[in-house]
């Protein structure tokens, strides 16, 4: 947020400022939110920075065995409900190779898997590999 310079201030300000943002992005609540000002080069060099980060963010690669570690723990906590009698399991976990994130999900029935689960899963990833600011791709596919 640039012109933070010309805002008056007081102590809970940035705090409902940061509120008003989430509330107009959602659902994207993972985005860095840095408040600066070009005339003053107030925080200038921390969004510089914060760009860095999460470009490297973005190409970062996670072994598969420690994707498997941490996903399926986190499918084990909170499997994905049951649609028409069917159990559905999640086999394995691998990251695809594209120039985002991009990571497939291995399953018995992909196609019963909704968005709900596929959130639940990205904010997993989000938790455990610090993709803040990064768009992940999750796909479910037939074992």
């Amino acid at each position: 947020m640039n012109k933070w310079d010309l805002i008056e201030k007081d102590t809970h300000s940035t705090k409902k400022y940061i509120e008003d943002i989430k509330e107009k992005l959602a659902p994207f609540k993972d985005v860095p939110i840095l408040f600066i000002s070009a005339l003053t080069k107030q925080r200038v060099h921390k969004a510089l920075e914060t760009a860095i980060d999460v470009n490297e963010s973005r190409k970062r690669r996670i072994k598969t065995s420690q994707l498997n570690e941490v996903l399926l723990a986190a499918v084990e906590s909170y499997s994905p409900p049951s649609v028409k009698g069917k159990q559905i399991k999640i086999k394995y976990v691998t990251q695809l190779p594209s120039r985002t994130p991009a990571f497939a999900l291995f399953a018995n029935l992909p196609q019963y898997i909704k968005e709900p689960y596929r959130r639940y899963i990205e904010n997993q990833m989000r938790d455990n590999f610090n993709f803040t600011g990064v768009p992940i791709q999750i796909y479910f596919r037939q074992k």
